[in-house]
């Protein structure tokens, strides 16, 4: 994974640095929010295949080039950071874009920010509510990689096996010591841990025209999907097949499909009229 333009930068609310990355087009602009873990740099490819689109790519706090170890990682200002960076950057509202966690922290700004957002694209979504040791899975996780790895290798060695391991290798910094991620163990625990609070009222005033992609390997069951969709009927809902949590990685062909099929303007304003409309 290539990394193309060097970032910029807006000071959120708490004075966290967020860095973002432009790719020059027309507007309205595309801005996307990477999972948890991630980066923006995952989705230099997505921002590739919408040339001549606006597309802004932003490192959630506490990733990759944004400030490491913010004061908060509450939900609340990953909506901060996500507005300053739709302020700074954009003339018009946009259409926001997010993966797991930040398609999570896009239907929060589509909600309490309506003024901002366009439409609203979400790649493997819920509305929160995970179970209270989910969090401290993750940190175990984490804690349990063999920092510093020597090279490439030696990581991929240990993390192969998704789709996000190339993904996660390739985003790493290297030290005197080695391969490092941008990331620390004991932040995404705290960034998962306020994703344990269901956001169904916020996710049901959400006006914005929606599209929901999920993926058939996902993290969610059909019940869980189909009870999503029918808390908002203006959203829509497209399927991804052979592809995991990570489709944007592994279904990267669909993804681009559904997201230029969907912003290109077919379907907006369209209302839902059964419950699993698709796209």
């Amino acid at each position: 994974m290539t990394h193309v333009h060097p970032p910029r930068f807006v000071r959120s609310p708490d004075g966290s640095l967020i860095a973002y990355e432009i790719f020059a087009g027309v507007e309205p602009a595309v801005v996307i929010l990477h999972g948890l873990a991630g980066s923006r740099r995952e989705f230099e490819s997505t921002a590739r295949a919408l040339a001549g689109r606006k597309v802004i790519i932003v490192d959630q706090r506490g990733h990759g080039d944004s400030t490491r170890r913010p004061p908060s990682m509450s939900r609340e200002a990953f909506v901060a950071d996500a507005v300053a960076v739709i302020e700074a950057a954009s003339t018009r509202p946009v259409y926001l874009v997010g993966q797991s966690m930040g398609a999570h922290t896009a239907m929060l700004v589509a909600a309490t920010h309506p003024h901002l957002v366009d439409r609203l694209i979400m790649l493997e979504v819920s509305q929160g509510g995970d179970a209270p040791e989910h969090a401290d899975e993750i940190g175990q996780y984490f804690s349990s990689w063999s920092i510093p790895y020597a090279n490439e290798s030696a990581a991929l060695a240990e993390l192969g096996g998704s789709p996000l391991a190339p993904a996660w290798v390739a985003d790493m910094e290297t030290t005197a010591e080695g391969l490092r991620p941008r990331f620390d163990a004991d932040v995404m625990v705290r960034a998962a841990a306020d994703l344990r609070e269901e956001r169904w009222v916020e996710w049901e005033r959400v006006v914005s025209p929606s599209l929901v992609v999920y993926a058939d390997g996902g993290m969610f069951d059909e019940a869980q999907k189909a009870r999503f969709l029918d808390r908002n009927r203006l959203a829509i809902r497209a399927d991804l097949q052979g592809a995991s949590h990570d489709a944007h990685l592994d279904a990267f062909e669909q993804w681009i499909h559904v997201l230029v099929s969907f912003i290109g303007g077919e379907h907006a304003g369209h209302r839902r009229t059964e419950s699993h409309r698709q796209l």
